[in-house]
């Protein structure tokens, strides 16, 4: 059925815009003046959802303002309100433009006889699939407001963790920036001045000495071009992990990362456990449960290792198999599994999984400040070494010059 793009203004003369799937123009308009609304245009839409670039960051909804609509809607249907009254209350509580008038559109769409799974799939860059299927059990099992606060507290645990690591690693940043600050200044302003010095002699440079000028001369006199590499880099490198062997190459290698590839690791098989064992509270089949799973963990060697637990599982056989064959899961949560199933109390196993892992991980970030320091100092000591050697090597040499 096609969709239309409206214009339209109420009883008040508030204007409204939308999106409508119908047979016609004609439908779309007598529906609009069913709804108490008066029609001014009415178009065939070229593209579906609301005519918004969400990408941008202009119109961008965080992740936060997601967590606060599902927390707040999860709460008014605990309390028994309606599903329309719940969405204008949280309609006129939200700042963001962009979400208000999200929202919007999901009142008319469920307004216009869609149900709010089906009014949310026309944003998948706001609603995922893990969101619109949780939501799409609710409304099957008429737990709409069970569903709706175990995907809130899925969704706040995510938040949190993201806080977390962002804190854990300012004052890291903080360093790193620091320090290539300190190494422009040196190399800009110091290295040339000692140059000056070094041509009024024949003696050759030593390397470190003539990598800093280098650098200089790359920094004062080709600038323009280093910008254009690196916009240029960018670009080619944000190709290439959006293709399948990339993005699988540069997970593989994040994996491989000192210090945040354990805890990279553990973040998703938290989280794989976590969904899965939440969705198997929420009725989903096993297999579309694996399916969503899989595309969640925000990791290609993980959602791989997903896929073939998948495959066993529709073959007939268990989970805890393919999980040790695996190898990213250690025998502790295997057998963990392996006795979830035996005792079809899986979902609850699944769960303490991942309160497992979220154990780890809470000790990782925790630490994560001094596991990170020695790195740290050990690249700050390379880095000013260098810079010592690239200054004081020409004066030692033009030292044993004048002893002659």
């Amino acid at each position: 059925m096609p969709k239309y793009q409206y214009k339209s203004r109420d009883k008040f003369g508030k204007e409204a815009r939308g999106i409508m799937e119908a047979e016609g123009e004609d439908a779309v308009a007598q529906k609009l003046i069913q709804l108490g609304f008066t029609p001014i245009s009415i178009a065939e839409a070229k593209e579906s959802g609301l005519s918004l670039n969400f990408s941008s960051p202009a119109t961008r909804i965080k992740f936060s303002e997601l967590n606060m609509f599902t927390r707040q809607l999860a709460t008014l249907q605990k309390a028994g309100l309606p599903i329309l009254l719940s969405l204008s209350a949280l309609r006129e509580q939200v700042q963001n433009k962009t979400f208000k008038e999200v929202i919007s559109q999901i009142i008319r769409d469920i307004e216009s006889g869609k149900n709010l799974s089906g009014a949310l799939e026309n944003y998948p860059k706001i609603f995922n699939s893990l969101y619109l299927n949780m939501v799409a059990s609710g409304e099957a099992s008429g737990r709409l407001d069970e569903v709706l606060e175990r995907l809130a507290t899925l969704s706040e645990h995510d938040e949190t963790i993201r806080l977390r690591i962002k804190s854990a690693t300012r004052y890291p940043i903080i360093v790193v920036v620091a320090m290539i600050i300190g190494f422009v200044v040196l190399t800009v302003l110091v290295v040339p001045r000692y140059a000056k010095i070094y041509e009024q002699y024949s003696k050759a440079l030593p390397l470190p000495t003539q990598v800093l000028l280098w650098i200089n001369y790359a920094v004062t006199k080709l600038w323009w071009a280093l910008i254009f590499a690196g916009i240029a880099a960018r670009f080619l490198f944000k190709q290439y992990i959006n293709t399948k062997i990339g993005r699988f190459t540069w997970d593989s290698l994040k994996l491989k990362v000192p210090v945040f590839g354990p805890l990279i690791l553990k973040l998703s098989i938290a989280r794989f456990t976590r969904i899965t064992g939440t969705l198997m509270r929420s009725g989903i089949p096993i297999l579309k449960i694996l399916d969503i799973s899989s595309g969640s963990t925000g990791n290609e060697i993980v959602a791989k290792a997903i896929t073939n637990i998948r495959n066993n599982v529709m073959e007939g056989k268990g989970i805890a198999e393919p999980m040790k064959v695996s190898g990213l899961f250690p025998p502790i949560v295997t057998q963990m599994v392996s006795v979830g199933e035996e005792t079809g109390k899986l979902d609850e196993l699944l769960i303490h999984v991942s309160d497992y892992y979220d154990e780890q991980v809470d000790y990782t970030i925790n630490n994560l400040t001094s596991l990170i320091e020695p790195i740290l100092i050990f690249v700050l000591g390379l880095g000013v070494l260098f810079m010592a050697l690239g200054i004081f090597l020409p004066m030692w040499n033009l030292m044993s010059i004048f002893k002659k």
